[in-house]
């Protein structure tokens, strides 16, 4: 049997979709569904149910997947391991979010170069590309703030990021005590905004989960980086939602101040994300399980 067209049953049978395959494999959707329909054909058997959402595996195709994949991923495993082994390095491809992944994820990993891991990292503000990257090959873990769906990718609740409503404190002093306990969001209001996007993303998530409400603010300042969104407000541009684990030391220091201490602040879950059947090689499961480790005490 054509390993190419069990390669390309493989791909449908995790993707869950002709269309979804076809772009991770650089084929056209065409070309995918002859693949499948010669491999039918050779088999006598129908491999899947075209829906109006992609495709289901029937009972036929989801023995043969059981079957086929642990083969492939075993020969990729032996690709790759070659390619290791020529290089003398094993190199890890890891995305995420550029803060999160420079504070958190890359320092944690560090220990492993000296045990003969390369690293090269990725940064994405957005999950979908992240993992869009994951599955199409480019990279070997990611980070991402949205649990992936269907079984081309596997995920596992890495950590929980808490968010904090932070000023300079004479922002904090002009705000006056008690003003935040009885006026609530209209004090806030009257503040400037320091953020990543115009759309207010970590703004408005905090006053969702807070106020039940949506904010009435709009973006005084506005960078495509949280570091610098702490550097702003701590410099007094105006109040911000920082995730603690990157505004701790500045709370600290007193450079920031948390303007709220809500009785259950809001959280944002991130995963760790995996190609099926990566995790057989050595190096992605060591920085996989590393991660893991590591996040218990974040």
């Amino acid at each position: 049997m054509d390993l190419t067209l069990l390669r390309t049953f493989v791909m449908v049978h995790r993707a869950g979709s002709f269309t979804r395959a076809a772009a991770l494999l650089g084929l056209s959707q065409p070309a995918v569904t002859s693949q499948i329909r010669t491999l039918e054909r050779q088999l006598g058997r129908p491999l899947f149910l075209r829906r109006a959402r992609g495709v289901t595996p029937t009972a036929i195709g989801d023995e043969l997947a059981h079957r086929a994949a642990p083969h492939l991923d075993a020969l990729v495993e032996i690709a790759e391991t070659e390619l290791d082994e020529e290089s003398g390095v094993r190199t890890l491809h890891l995305a995420g979010p550029p803060e999160f992944t420079s504070v958190r994820a890359l320092p944690a990993l560090t220990p492993l170069v000296a045990q003969g891991l390369a690293l090269r990292s990725s940064f994405f503000t957005g999950a979908e590309e992240a993992l869009e990257g994951l599955a199409a090959g480019h990279h070997d873990l990611a980070i991402a703030t949205a649990r992936p769906r269907g079984g081309l990718l596997a995920a596992t609740a890495l950590c929980d990021e808490e968010h904090v409503l932070v000023a300079a404190p004479r922002w904090a002093g002009r705000l006056g005590p008690g003003a935040l306990r009885h006026k609530g969001p209209v004090v806030l209001e009257q503040l400037p905004v320091v953020e990543v996007h115009e759309s207010l993303p970590l703004v408005s998530r905090y006053w969702a989960a807070v106020f039940e409400s949506r904010p009435a603010l709009a973006g005084t300042v506005v960078v495509p980086d949280l570091r610098a969104v702490l550097e702003c407000t701590a410099a007094g541009a105006g109040l911000a939602v920082l995730p603690r684990y990157l505004c701790e030391r500045a709370l600290e220091r007193g450079e920031v101040v948390a303007l709220l201490d809500p009785p259950v602040p809001p959280l944002r879950t991130y995963f760790l994300a995996v190609r099926t059947g990566t995790l057989s090689l050595p190096h992605i499961a060591r920085a996989h399980e590393w991660l893991l480790r590591a996040a218990a005490d974040w």
